[in-house]
C-alpha cells in the first residue's frame, strides 16, 4: 500500500480557537514580534517545537495512575531505570526535569573556563550551558550539512578530519569531552550515521576524550540508520539504538522528544567520579537521586514512552509524515533543507527572502508572517538564535532557517495540508517580507525573550 496511515486512533480531542488575520496581527504586535511570547490559545497550528508537545498514549495515561510518589527509592524510578538501560546501557543514571538540566549539571561538573567542546552542531540550550561555564562550543558538522540542497543521507555527521585537526590545534588538555547531537536539530534535523558515530568514537579513543551523545531524537536517528545505511535494514530499531550508545561514554536526554512525554530528562554515564559529583549537584538543584525533579507518574510515562517510540510502525509513520510536508512544499518551489529530517521541516529563509540580509533576520520575518497569514507558529533557527557571540559582537549564522517542528501523534494530515497551503501563499508574496531588528535582547538565549520590530 502506498498510503502510510497513523498507527493509532484519536481518543480525546482539544478544540482550536479560530482567529482572523486582524486578531493575529494584534497578538503578534503585543508579543513584540516574538512568537515565544504568544498565548498558545491564539495559535492555530503550533509548530514552535516538538519538545514536550507529544500526545501521550492510553498506556502512558494508565501508567500515570500507577506512579509512586515516594521521595526515595520509588518503584517508578526503577521501572524508569530499566527502560532507559534497556536502550542506553550506561552504568549510572541521573534523572532530571528536562534535557537542559542534564546539560547544566554535566557541564558544571566537567567544564572549566577556557575549555572547548566539539560537537556536530550544538543546539541553543546546549551552547548556552557550555558558554555559561566560560567554555567554548565548537560546531564541526560535515560541509554537506551546511548545504541545504545536498541530498547526503547523513548530513548531521561529524567532520572527522576537522575534529582531529581541532584536537591537535587546541590540545587534549583543553577538551574534556566531545559530543554528537542525534538528530542534528540546528542543522535541519539531519541524522548521524552509525559509521560516523564509530569514527568519532575512534578519534576520541586515540586522544582519551570521553564521547557523549545528545540523545533527544535517538529513535528517529535509528530509523534513518535502518532505512539509509547499508547493513542495517534487517536490524531492529532497538538493536540499532543499543549499538549507537555502545560507542558513547554517556548521554544527555530530553525525554520531551523521543520519550513521548511532556516533561522529563536524564543524564547517563560510565564515569563513576563524574556520576557521584553529578548526583550531588542533582540533589542540590533538582531533587533526590531517584526522582530528580520528576514525579513518579512522570517516570512511569517515560518508561512506557521509551517502549512505544522504538515501535517501527510508529517510526515509519513519523518520518513519512514529516517528509510529506517537505515534499509538498518543495513541489511549489519553497526552498527547504533537503532531504527532510525527522522531527521538523526546515524552510531556508535566506533563499526564501534573499532581499533581507542575515543581520536583519529573514527567518524571524518569515516566521512572523506565517503566524499573521495562517496562525502557524514556527521557530527561527538562524542569526537571531545563534548570531550573538559571548563578547557581544554579532555575525551571520551559517544558515537562516525556519523550523516547523511537528509534535508527535498530535496533528492530522489535513492540518498539515493547511500548513503547506499557508507557506505556499506566503511564498507567493515573499517580496513583501521586511527585515527585522532587536529592540531589546538579553545576553544569552536572546531569541526566547527578546523584543523585535521591523526595520524602518
Amino acid at each position: 500500500m502506498k498510503t502510510i496511515i497513523e498507527p493509532f486512533r484519536i481518543k480525546s480531542v482539544e478544540p482550536i480557537r479560530m482567529t482572523t488575520r486582524a486578531e493575529r496581527e494584534q497578538c503578534i504586535e503585543q508579543a513584540h514580534y516574538n512568537l515565544f511570547n504568544l498565548h498558545a490559545d491564539d495559535v492555530l497550528i503550533d509548530l514552535l517545537t516538538d519538545s514536550g508537545t507529544s500526545s501521550m498514549s492510553a498506556r502512558q495515561w494508565g501508567g500515570v495512575m500507577e506512579g509512586n510518589e515516594a521521595y526515595a527509592g520509588s518503584p517508578s524510578f526503577y521501572r524508569f531505570e530499566k527502560a532507559v538501560k534497556d536502550l542506553m546501557p550506561f552504568k549510572y543514571l541521573v534523572p532530571t526535569h528536562q534535557g537542559r538540566a542534564a546539560e547544566n549539571i554535566l557541564f558544571t561538573v566537567v567544564l572549566k573556563e577556557g575549555a572547548c567542546v566539539p560537537n556536530n552542531t550544538h543546539f541553543d540550550t546546549t551552547r548556552a550551558n557550555v558558554e555559561a561555564q566560560g567554555a567554548e562550543a565548537i560546531d564541526l558538522v560535515i560541509p554537506e550539512g551546511l548545504d541545504p540542497d545536498s541530498e547526503h543521507p547523513f548530513k548531521g555527521n561529524m567532520d572527522i578530519g576537522a575534529l582531529e585537526q581541532f584536537i591537535e590545534q587546541h590540545g587534549v588538555q583543553n577538551i574534556p569531552m566531545c559530543m554528537i547531537t542525534v538528530t542534528n536539530n540546528s542543522g535541519g534535523g539531519q541524522p548521524v550515521s552509525m559509521e560516523n558515530i564509530r569514527a568519532t568514537r575512534a578519534v576520541c579513543d586515540r586522544y582519551g576524550i570521553p564521547l557523549f551523545i545528545d540523545a533527544c531524537r535517538f529513535a528517529e536517528n535509528a530509523w534513518f540508520i535502518k532505512t539509509r545505511e547499508p547493513g542495517y535494514a534487517d536490524k531492529s530499531v532497538r538493536e540499532i539504538v543499543q549499538e549507537m550508545f555502545s560507542y558513547a561514554d554517556g548521554c544527555t536526554m530530553s525525554a520531551k522528544k523521543d520519550a513521548l512525554v511532556n516533561m522529563g530528562g536524564w543524564l547517563a554515564m560510565n564515569n563513576e567520579d563524574w556520576a557521584v559529583e553529578c548526583r550531588n549537584r542533582l540533589i542540590l538543584t533538582e531533587g533526590f537521586a531517584t526522582y530528580g525533579g520528576l514525579s513518579g507518574r512522570d517516570l512511569e510515562a517515560i518508561a512506557i514512552g521509551l517502549d512505544e517510540v522504538v515501535d517501527e510502525d510508529y517510526l515509519r509513520y513519523r518520518i513519512a509524515s514529516t517528509a510529506y510536508v517537505a515534499e509538498h512544499l518543495a513541489a511549489e518551489g519553497v526552498p527547504t533543507m533537503r532531504p527532510a529530517g525527522g522531527h521538523a521541516v526546515y524552510i531556508d529563509a535566506r533563499r526564501f527572502a534573499p532581499h533581507i540580509p542575515p543581520l536583519q533576520y529573514p527567518g524571524q520575518s518569515l516566521a512572523v508572517e506565517l503566524y499573521k497569514h495562517g496562525g502557524i507558529r514556527g521557530c527561527e533557527i538562524g542569526t537571531a538564535m545563534f548570531g550573538l557571540r559571548p563578547d557581544g559582537t554579532e555575525v551571520a549564522a551559517n544558515l537562516d532557517l525556519v523550523r516547523l517542528a511537528i509534535p508527535r501523534r498530535t496533528y492530522t494530515q489535513s492540518q498539515m495540508d493547511y500548513v503547506v497551503e499557508v507557506v505556499h501563499e506566503v511564498f507567493d508574496q515573499r517580496a513583501d517580507l521586511r527585515g527585522m531588528k532587536f529592540t531589546r535582547q538579553p545576553r544569552a538565549l536572546r531569541h526566547f525573550t527578546g523584543h523585535f520590530d521591523y526595520v524602518d
